[in-house]
């Protein structure tokens, strides 16, 4: 359910764009006219059901309601635990369109949820062009799907028939069909869409690998993949993990995208999988046109409790205008670090004597 208030005037043209707002994660908004004395005068506007907890499938049970709706050229977009793409008008609430892909909800599946959708618009092509503007969305069942925002219908341009099949190549294992998945929005940076994976990490050591791929917005072809554990596969038994599984940041300006890490697997047992476990448990920071490594810091070193990095990387600029990066951990530790250097950042303050 979603609401808007009713007794004040809301801006129509004001979007909130990606999952934090703006790619860097930061939440804020500049409009003023809900605040402290205005607060109480709002009321509900519009309800709207998706009607996804009426779904006949017994992945009801698991199935978490985690998204995040965008508002992109007037539309709201969002979507359900089972990856039905919405369109809302703001004002109203009334559905423009909705895309079901056709997930197979008999299989089993180890997260069953949707943080939201992505939105990409194509400078290239003509105004009236379809899919100049593109939603972008990960599937349950591994798939990167393209849709014009217009209409909700696949881009057919965009790998076979809107759609990618992330499974290809993916360095998982195939036992658990379920087992990997795109659960979050993609991070995009230019022409690039960037998704990470997913992984069922703590039911078996022979676990998949929670690579982060980009694939070419427009077509759909894969430009760079990066591990963030290599040595995972080297392992014997072979471990794997270190999911991408919560939301990236990108920093334009600098050209970087931040990828929060999960544990290694198997989660709470380490013999297997010796050393520090790099990059799992960490913030990385890619160079975002290529994938290649820039800096990378761990916050729990051999984790053994699970403690994956599952808050978005917040981007901001320091007291004395450096760029900075805070990461927010399930410890309840909060690391301040140079966003172009990984250093950390120290607090200083003035005490007189």
């Amino acid at each position: 359910m979603f609401w808007l208030g009713s007794s004040i005037q809301i801006d129509a043209e004001t979007d909130w764009p990606t999952y934090g707002n703006d790619p860097g994660g930061m939440r804020y908004s500049a409009e003023s006219q809900i605040d402290r004395a205005t607060v109480s005068r709002l009321k509900v506007a519009w309800s709207y059901r998706t009607g996804a907890t009426d779904t006949p499938t017994p992945l009801i049970r698991k199935a978490a309601f985690e998204a995040t709706p965008i508002l992109v050229d007037g539309r709201l977009f969002l979507s359900t635990p089972f990856n039905h793409v919405i369109a809302l008008e703001p004002a109203s609430g009334t559905k423009l369109w909705e895309y079901d892909p056709g997930v197979n909800l008999d299989r089993n599946y180890s997260e069953v949820t949707s943080r939201g959708v992505s939105a990409w618009r194509d400078r290239q092509a003509k105004t009236a062009a379809p899919c100049r503007l593109r939603i972008f969305i990960g599937t349950l069942d591994a798939r990167l799907i393209a849709l014009d925002g217009e209409t909700g219908k696949p881009c057919s341009d965009f790998g076979v028939n809107g759609a990618v099949d992330l499974n290809q190549d993916a360095a998982t294992q195939t036992v658990w069909t379920g087992g990997y998945q795109v659960t979050s929005p993609p991070a995009i940076y230019r022409d690039l869409v960037i998704v990470g994976s997913s992984i069922a990490d703590n039911w078996r050591v022979d676990t998949g690998r929670g690579i982060v791929r980009a694939f070419d917005a427009r077509s759909g072809k894969l430009r760079w993949t990066w591990d963030p554990v290599p040595w995972a596969k080297d392992t014997n038994p072979r471990t794997g993990a270190g999911n991408a599984w919560a939301v990236f940041s990108v920093d334009a300006a600098y050209g970087l995208v931040y990828v929060p890490t999960g544990s290694a697997a198997p989660d709470y047992f380490g013999g297997i999988r010796r050393g520090d476990d790099k990059w799992a448990n960490s913030v990385v920071a890619l160079r975002a046109s290529t994938g290649k490594f820039v800096w990378g810091f761990q916050v729990v070193h051999h984790d053994l409790w699970d403690y994956d990095v599952a808050a978005q990387p917040t981007l901001i600029d320091w007291k004395d205008g450096t760029p900075a990066i805070v990461i927010n951990t399930k410890m309840g530790h909060v690391f301040v670090l140079n966003r172009l250097t990984g250093s950390p950042l120290r607090w200083r303050r003035n005490v007189e004597t």
